[in-house]
């Protein structure tokens, strides 16, 4: 069952009542970034019009407001991942910077000549080139879980390619351009049977269902604030203590101190050793302000209505007849990705924004996992809990209309 009370939540989303090409918006392309409720657009205003001040450095009563609000925006986050301390939430632009960090730092420090580094055959570009820079710096080797025929991961071949010079596991999460919910937990407890840190990639995941880092046990987890309705350019990279203070900082100048001289510095201690310069302030309250509005919707809320639109999506596309399902794991994400046999996924999409209905097409930041396909792309359509059963009827219309109009 769809949400009953839908349009009163779609109210809280201004971008979504507006016209495109002369035909009401369906926006479903969520996977790319996430709308944003009016408390986030409100919370970023509030704090430029009413106490717009740099942080932590001032003695006068703005500036110790907004540094109030700033770090409670990182308790918040806390909170949202149920981290076992604040010091442990990084600010950062995003996920791709998130993974970048932990490569620059931790991997620069503790990897070497001949060490292996795992990841997976359906990463995002971010959790693939920050990595082989590294191995072409390092002299790393690069090892790739293979992905099977219905988009789920090799799971034999996973446990196959451990060795004893594998050093770091880096896993997306949830697949941006298939949807799959990958067995992170089993995953990461054989990594660290054999003492080896994991970093989760969760740009899709944060959106979905509830984070808890502890229960995961993963040693980094990384997201983006525009996939959770929250704004653009901020991010989080979550480490356990016992790492991040090993690890040199990424990058020099104020903030990260702790004393200069010209002859040698000291660095601060966390989580501001990786925060230099003057950091994203009215972003980070907007990202805060949107965890807040989760919880007020409510997870399980959101969940049954992404379930509901996926399961409806998938059984109605179905039925359409010559069009290929890309990752039809049994456990997803709510992410349709597929092709119309014949057609090219850009006239497909070009076609459906002529109707008004956004999607994405492409390789998704994905190549490699395209390549696995032999496909040139997808066309994505991807879920929040704001769309409607409406809103999937015209996808499956749109996508009749182009299959009359190639025949």
């Amino acid at each position: 069952m769809s949400i009953k009370n839908i349009e009163a939540i779609r109210m809280d989303f201004p971008v979504l009542h507006q016209k495109v090409h002369g035909k009401p918006w369906v926006y479903l392309d969520n996977a790319a970034s996430g709308q944003k409720p009016l408390p986030v657009i409100n919370a970023i205003s509030e704090y430029y019009l009413k106490y717009h001040s740099n942080v932590h450095r001032g003695v006068h009563y703005m500036s110790q407001l907004a540094t109030d609000k700033f770090e409670a925006a990182r308790k918040t986050v806390q909170h949202f991942l149920n981290a076992e301390h604040d010091h442990e939430i990084i600010w950062t632009t995003g996920t791709t910077e998130g993974i970048n960090l932990v490569a620059a730092t931790y991997g620069r420090k503790f990897l070497k000549e001949g060490d292996e580094i795992l990841i997976t055959g359906m990463e995002h570009h971010a959790n693939i080139v920050p990595w082989q820079m590294l191995c072409e710096e390092k002299g790393c080797v690069l090892r790739v879980v293979p992905v099977l025929e219905n988009g789920t991961l090799d799971m034999a071949s996973f446990y196959e390619l451990f060795s004893d010079k594998t050093r770091f596991l880096s896993v997306v999460h949830v697949s941006n351009a298939l949807g799959t919910l990958n067995p992170v937990k089993e995953m990461i407890k054989h990594a660290h049977s054999k003492n080896i840190p994991v970093l989760l990639d969760g740009a899709q995941s944060s959106c979905h269902f509830a984070i808890d880092v502890q229960d995961l046990d993963c040693d980094f987890f990384v997201f983006s604030g525009h996939k959770v309705f929250g704004p653009t350019g901020i991010g989080v990279l979550y480490g356990k203590t016992e790492y991040l203070e090993k690890m040199p900082p990424y990058k020099g100048g104020g903030e990260m101190i702790e004393t200069v001289t010209f002859e040698k510095t000291t660095y601060a201690g966390l989580p501001f050793k990786f925060e230099a310069g003057t950091p994203d302030i009215a972003n980070a309250i907007g990202l805060a302000a949107a965890m807040d509005y989760i919880h007020s919707i409510g997870w399980d809320v959101m969940e049954a209505q992404e379930k509901f639109l996926l399961e409806y999506a998938t059984e109605e596309i179905l039925k359409i007849g010559g069009i290929k399902l890309y990752g039809t794991s049994p456990e997803k994400c709510s992410v349709l990705s597929f092709l119309i046999e014949g057609i090219h996924p850009y006239d497909t999409g070009t076609i459906l924004d002529k109707m008004g209905i956004a999607v994405r097409t492409g390789h998704h930041c994905a190549q490699p996992l395209m390549g696995r396909f032999c496909i040139p792309g997808t066309v994505r359509a991807s879920f929040a809990f704001y769309n409607t059963k409406e809103e999937v009827d015209a996808l499956i219309s749109g996508l009749k209309r182009i299959k009359t109009m190639f025949l």
